[in-house]
């Protein structure tokens, strides 16, 4: 199944929510997750731009799109960013791949 890592930030409004009523919010998502047929692998609170970083799996990049709309979508959260993750074998595959393409790049000649 496809990994990827999700970053949350959350709003004022999400954080004076926390503040006065404390909670795990990686419980409280969870369901949803896994509603969606997703799973989460790991899980942590951050400092910096965002507040929550988290490793998921969902069976589609539609899936993935769709926890991340639901998330933006409850308020709580100034920001939502969803990224794609390869495996080393995928990755090293993509390679091969790019090799082959026959991409040129843009250059400036003088």
């Amino acid at each position: 199944m496809p990994h990827y890592l999700q970053q949350v930030a959350y709003s004022t409004e999400g954080w004076e929510a926390l503040v006065e009523k404390p909670e795990n919010r990686i419980e409280a998502v969870r369901p949803a997750i896994e509603k969606l047929g997703g799973k989460i692998e790991s899980a942590w609170f951050a400092f910096g731009d965002y507040d929550v970083v988290l490793i998921i799996q969902m069976p589609t990049n539609v899936d993935a799109g769709a926890i991340a709309m639901a998330f933006a979508a409850g308020g709580a959260c100034k920001a939502v960013k969803t990224t794609p993750l390869l495996t080393v074998e995928e990755a090293v595959e993509a390679m091969n791949k790019a090799a082959g393409a026959g991409y040129r790049a843009a250059t400036a000649t003088g």
